[in-house]
This record gives C-alpha cells, structure tokens and sequence, in this order.
C-alpha cells in the first residue's frame, strides 16, 4: 500500500522531506561506529594494517552491484508496470551506481599494489566490475542521448536488463575461474569466515554506506523530479506563447 502511495510524486516529495534528516542521522552514526571499530581491531596477521581497506572497499563492491540490481527492477518498473517513478529511479540511481563502483576500482587496486604487487591485472572479477562501471556510463549517456522522454526512458531500461547478466558473473567469477581474489568469506554455507572483531565493523561500514546511497538516490530523485516539472512548465510557457489563443494539453506531462 505504501508503493502505491509513492507512486505519487508530491507524495514522494514529502516522504523525502521528512525522512531524509533521520537517514543522514542514522548514516552519520553507522560510519562513526564503523570508523572507530575498524580502528580498534586488530591487524591482519598477513597483511597487517593493510587490511583496514577491507571496510571501505568492501561495502562499495556490494553497493555496486546492489545499484544497478536496484536499476534492473526500475527497467522492468517503466517497460512492465509503467512506474511513474521508474524511469526517474534509474537516472537518479545509475551517477550514484558509477561512482560506487569507480570507488571499488580505486580502493581494490590501492589493495591489489602491496598484496599482489600491481594495481591491475586482467582479473575475472575486476575485468567484470570494470564492465560494470562502462554500463553505468552506457545508462548515463544513453539517457542524456535520447531528447524524448518516453523513449529515452524504453532505451536505458532495455540497456539495464541487458547488462543485468553481468551480476552472476561478478559474483561467481571466483568460483567459475582462477582468480586471484578469494571466496566469499562472508555469506557461504559454513558461515562467515571473518573474526567478530572484523565482522562487526565491516557490517557497520556496510550499513553507514548503504544509508549514504539510499541519501544520495533520493536526492537525485527529489531533483529529478523538480527538473521535469520545471522543463514541463517553461515547455507550457514557450507554447502558450506561440499560441496566446489555446491552452495547450501538456499537464499530464507535469511529475
């Protein structure tokens, strides 16, 4: 019931307005605990101190791929359901996405240096989160390409459940081929592999991220919003001009 509701968008509005102070609160916390934790516990007996990039390049790599599964259900939201939101969720989502996963790149080849002694190599999992990251630049030109809303809005959902087929590679590459990166040492069948003392501020960290993204999409989708309704209105004004006479039908095209 509360979707449907928000599928309203001065609805949406107000449910950002309101909401958004307890988010930033929240996310604010999270990261603090989160910070303090991963400094307080103790260093890998490997990689030492090293391994503190664990709390931050982790959490990016999940939000990655959480992003663009968020814009996989958005593109069946504008080709299936016709979601007045859908369309706007993905060009709020897909800026936010490309920086969460350059974020993973980055942090993943400070990592990569010292452990493996380059920043970059033709990796299973890192050559696929690198197409991940070009998909993300596909949406975004692909949506800025196209002028007409509807059929720029058909196009980058097609586009996203194409790509969609990159996620099971991200995250199965360790497992299909030799890679370098190891297993999953969080969700598998014996149970995190971690230390509590890792475990709990890589939650935190996740969490505090995870409300930072959730902060950021809602923003883009606030000035999504209030960017089409103002280029709807100065197109009515530009036409009542033209046509001082007439009252020209374009309020359905008003968010």
């Amino acid at each position: 019931m509360v979707f449907l509701r928000l599928t309203n968008p001065n609805l949406f509005l107000r449910f950002v307005d309101l909401f958004f102070p307890w988010l930033a609160a929240a996310a604010g916390l999270c990261l603090c605990g989160g910070l303090y934790f991963s400094f307080m516990s103790p260093p890998d007996y490997q990689q030492g101190e090293l391994v503190r990039i664990i709390y931050v390049h982790v959490p990016m790599a999940w939000l990655s791929m959480g992003c663009y599964f968020l814009i996989a259900v958005s593109a069946l939201g504008t080709l299936v359901w016709r979601h007045p939101l859908a369309d706007v969720s993905i060009r709020a989502a897909a800026p936010v996405g490309a920086v969460f996963t350059a974020l993973t790149l980055v942090t993943g080849s400070i990592w990569a240096l010292p452990t493996w002694g380059v920043p970059w190599v033709w990796d299973a999992r890192l050559t696929s989160v690198l197409i991940l990251f070009f998909l993300y630049l596909g949406l975004i030109a692909l949506s800025h390409a196209i002028e007409d809303l509807r059929r720029s809005g058909r196009a980058v959902a097609i586009l996203a459940l194409v790509g969609l087929i990159n996620l099971p590679i991200i995250k199965f590459s360790v497992n299909w081929w030799s890679t370098l990166h190891q297993p999953a040492s969080l969700i598998r069948s014996g149970g995190p592999s971690l230390h509590p003392d890792m475990l709990r501020p890589l939650l935190m960290m996740a969490l505090g991220f995870s409300l930072v993204f959730v902060l950021l999409y809602l923003m883009r989708m606030r000035n999504e919003i209030l960017y089409r309704r103002v280029t709807s209105l100065r197109q009515m004004q530009a036409r009542l001009q033209a046509s001082p006479g007439t009252l020209p039908d374009v309020f359905g095209e008003v968010l």
